[in-house]
């Protein structure tokens, strides 16, 4: 039994995985804990949690992974560095990276004083791990792989194919060519500044045309063989000293443009200044020039393959818009996108590169003699993950006793507390209070894996109601009004509501919501007339499948705005952080296991 540590460090969205056997038992993002949004640096806290998940100590781990190889594509950097010239500060930084990427080793000592680490080390390329993210935990015997994000072991992008339990990768784009790096100098032109604000971005597009076109081509230049180069005057990053800062904190990038695009495009935006069309219209070019040379590489990847099924990965793939029109604009016929399709999850996507690197091992040693089951005759199989709960969960003493504890406190608001034991019972009356316009803060099971609240750690509320988006604003998320919510549906309904019916379990790709549904359900309707789609199977969470189909029963309408349980802060963990962001917001309801608190609603 073979127990593998996947790490994903020194980086946004820093997270750890533990994998045995073949299996993942546990998975989550070092931000959870840390309480700071996309956290960088050593996942202390997260692989504490898989250790104990996985009732192990460090000592017993056989291997640990990590989503990045120092020691790929170095002639093409030493190449870049005699041809380019950049800023030896660039240089430094880059070498300086690259050293705390080889000495994990020595982080994990540290991490964990008084314990042994007798593991083997293995470090994955970074787009091998992206695409073993998505191909590796799929049910796909064979698919096209594509990874696409900023940067990673000096490559942008990489494809090829997957068959059974393993990767050829065939293609590459290298630095310092990037769409990553494109979408997120728009987004900073746009005047959003922090890490991880380029899904703004494809929230404002639909309010504005693609004016802008025309000169997104000459920033972003699409190849006859479907691969895309930059132009670079438009950038910083290959030749100055852009400051990123990954180590123990929020992660930081500095400004990645020149003066070349305010020429182009006219002055950048500036933090808080309004918007105005010019730049709805700079959002919605950028998307569609996203979408042209996305679409060009998995068409021409498409072509070269010829096969219909599709594991797509990378920071790039959370473009869930683009990702919605796959099947419009290219021949694949099915798509796997991981819960984690970012940085995060190329800790999964290592820990399952080395876990098949050991069956292939244990299977050539086997020849002719009796082998592991995966590596054997018609027998493989590989791991298929159909959901995300895989994170921290809490069990119903735990639950009870902080709510004890705070009595006081609930008192002081007007609270009232039931236990609710039956789950007919909590379902109902929880889809009740939904029905009836309250704001529903819903706690269950274990914590999900990804960036998107699934069902277990969601804000819900009723998506009849044209005004919950301003109601959800004013008293809880307070964030940008052109950000849309998403509904969760159930997974029989799907094609009844939506233009396209398909499985998207992990809220990773958006459909058109069909025309004669739209009025029905305004709060979770963009302007565009699409909804950020999350599938929900009685097999993946039946708690949150039953609520659905209450929900549904009282009111005809199979599903509900899900929004991720937080306020301006990464999702809620523990059920401590869900109690107090109950208590600081004007939250209507908070269901915490089988815990139903109420508060007096507002008057006036």
């Amino acid at each position: 039994m073979a127990i593998i540590l996947g790490l994903n460090a020194y980086h946004g969205d820093s997270a750890a995985c533990l994998v045995r056997d073949g299996e993942l038992v546990a998975a989550a993002e070092e931000e959870r804990f840390r309480r700071i949004k996309h956290w960088a640096g050593f996942p202390r806290e997260a692989v504490a949690f898989c250790l104990r998940e996985a009732g192990v100590r460090l000592a017993e781990v056989h291997h640990v992974a990590i989503n990045r190889n120092p020691r790929v594509n170095n002639l093409r950097r030493l190449l870049f560095v005699l041809t380019r010239r950049p800023d030896p500060r660039l240089v430094l930084n880059r070498i300086r990276n690259i050293r705390q990427a080889a000495t994990m080793e020595t982080a994990l000592r540290a991490a964990f004083p008084g314990e042994a680490l007798r593991a083997q080390v293995h470090h994955v390329e970074h787009h091998l791990a992206h695409l073993a993210s998505a191909f590796l935990v799929s049910d796909f015997e064979e698919a096209v792989c594509v990874s696409v994000d900023g940067f990673g072991d000096f490559a942008s992008a990489a494809w090829g194919l997957g068959r059974r339990g393993a990767i050829q990768i065939d293609g590459r784009v290298y630095f310092p060519h990037s769409l990553g790096i494109f979408y997120s100098a728009i987004t900073q032109w746009l005047g959003f500044p922090h890490y991880g604000d380029e899904y703004k971005v494809m929230g404002l597009a639909p309010y504005g045309e693609p004016r802008f076109l025309d000169a997104m081509r000459q920033i972003v230049r699409v190849q006859p063989d479907g691969s895309f180069r930059l132009n670079l005057k438009f950038f910083r990053h290959h030749v100055e000293n852009v400051t990123y800062t990954w180590n123990d904190c929020a992660p930081e990038v500095g400004p990645l443009y020149t003066g070349a695009l305010e020429e182009l495009l006219g002055r950048a935006r500036r933090p808080g200044e309004p918007l105005d069309q010019r730049h709805r219209d700079v959002a919605r070019s950028a998307q569609a020039m996203y979408e042209e040379a996305f679409f060009a590489l998995l068409n021409a990847v498409h072509s070269r393959y010829r096969c219909p099924n599709l594991a797509l990965a990378g920071g790039c793939a959370m473009n869930s818009v683009a990702n919605g029109k796959v099947y419009l604009k290219t021949p694949f016929r099915k798509l796997y996108l991981p819960a984690a399709a970012g940085d995060a999850g190329g800790a999964i996507g290592a820990a399952f590169v080395v876990h098949h690197r050991l069956v292939a091992r244990d299977g050539e040693r086997a020849r002719g003699g009796e082998g592991r089951p995966e590596a054997t005759g018609n027998t493989f199989r590989r791991f298929h993950m159909r959901h995300a709960y895989v994170g921290p969960g809490f069990d119903e003493a735990e639950i009870r006793a902080l709510v004890a504890s705070r009595a006081g406190v609930l008192r002081e608001q007007g609270c009232a507390v039931e236990w609710l034991a039956d789950e007919a019972a909590l379902c109902e009356r929880t889809a009740r209070a939904i029905a009836d316009g309250l704001v529903v803060g819903w706690f269950q099971g274990r914590m999900e894996w990804g960036p998107r609240a699934l069902g277990n750690r969601s804000i819900l509320c009723d998506p009849r109601r044209a005004d919950m988006k301003d109601v959800l604003n004013a008293r809880i998320k307070r964030r940008e009004s052109f950000r849309p919510f998403a509904p969760s549906i159930l997974r029989e309904r799907v094609a009844e509501w939506f233009e396209q019916d398909d499985d998207v379990p992990f809220m990773m790709q958006v459909f058109q919501v069909r025309s004669d549904k739209r009025a029905l359900v305004p709060a979770t309707t963009h302007v565009d007339g699409s909804g950020r789609l999350h599938t929900v199977s009685r097999e993946a969470n039946p708690l949150y499948h039953r609520l659905i189909e209450q929900f549904e029963a009282l009111t005809g309408v199979p599903m509900v705005l899900n929004t991720s349980f937080n306020e301006n802060e990464p999702v809620v963990c523990r059920p401590e952080e869900a109690l107090d962001c109950f208590l600081r917001t004007r939250m209507d309801v908070l269901v915490l296991g089988r815990v139903f608190i109420t508060r007096p609603r507002p008057t006036g």
